[in-house]
C-alpha cells in the first residue's frame, strides 16, 4: 500500500475517531468492573468479557465496511472484528466453560489482535506520528496473551486482576489514539511530517 492509499484510509479513520474512544471506554469499564468486583464469579466475568469482545468486534467491522467502500485496504480491521466477535460469541454459547478454557480463548484473542494492531501501526507510521500508541497497545496485547498462556493455572483472583489491569491500560491507549486522530482530523487532516504523501482531497 502506498502513502496516498494509507493517507486516504487514515482520513476515513480520523473522521470516525470516536470509534477507538468508544472501544477504549468499553475496555476501561470492563477493567474497572473486574477490579472492583473480583469475586463476581466466573460466569459474570465470562458474560462481561464476551459482551466487550462483541462490541469491540462490531466497531472493527463497521470501520472495515466503511473503508471497503472507499477502496482502501481495511483487511486488518475485518480480521480483528471477526476474531473479537467470534471469541465473544463463543463465551455466550459456552458460558459454563472452565476457567482454563476461558483463559485460553482470551489469551489467543489478545495475541491475534495484538499482531493486527502492530501491523496497522507499521502502515500508519508512513503518514502520521503517534502511531506508537497503536503499536504499544498491540505489544501490550501480545504480552498479556503470552502471560496468560504461561500461567494458565493461576489463582482466580490473580487472573481477574490480570484481565482487569490489562483492559484498563488497553482502553486508555485506545482512547489516546482516538484523541490523536481527532486532533489530526480537526487540524485539516494533514499528515504529520514523517515523509509520507498527503491524502487525496
Amino acid at each position: 500500500m502506498n502513502s496516498v492509499q494509507i493517507g486516504a484510509n487514515l482520513g476515513l479513520l480520523a473522521e470516525r475517531w470516536w470509534a477507538p474512544v468508544v472501544r477504549g471506554a468499553a475496555a476501561v469499564l470492563f477493567g474497572i468492573l473486574a477490579l472492583v468486583a473480583p469475586s463476581m464469579g466466573l460466569l459474570a466475568l465470562v458474560i462481561s468479557w464476551g459482551a466487550y469482545a462483541i462490541i469491540d468486534g462490531v466497531f472493527n467491522l463497521f470501520l472495515a465496511a466503511r473503508g471497503g467502500r472507499t477502496g482502501g485496504r481495511w483487511g486488518w480491521f475485518l480480521f480483528e472484528g471477526i476474531i473479537s466477535i467470534g471469541a465473544g460469541v463463543l463465551t455466550f454459547v459456552y458460558p459454563g466453560m472452565t476457567a482454563l478454557v476461558l483463559l485460553t480463548v482470551i489469551a489467543a484473542w489478545a495475541v491475534l489482535t495484538g499482531i493486527v494492531e502492530i501491523a496497522a501501526a507499521i502502515e500508519l507510521r508512513r503518514v502520521m506520528t503517534g502511531e506508537w500508541v497503536l503499536a504499544l497497545s498491540g505489544v501490550l496485547s501480545i504480552a498479556f496473551g503470552v502471560l496468560l498462556f504461561a500461567n494458565p493455572r493461576s489463582g482466580a483472583l490473580v487472573v481477574v486482576w490480570f484481565i482487569g489491569a490489562y483492559a484498563i491500560v488497553f482502553g486508555v491507549l485506545l482512547i489516546s489514539l482516538g484523541v490523536k486522530l481527532r486532533r489530526w482530523h480537526r487540524g485539516g487532516a494533514r499528515p504529520f511530517p514523517t515523509g509520507g504523501a498527503p491524502p487525496p482531497a
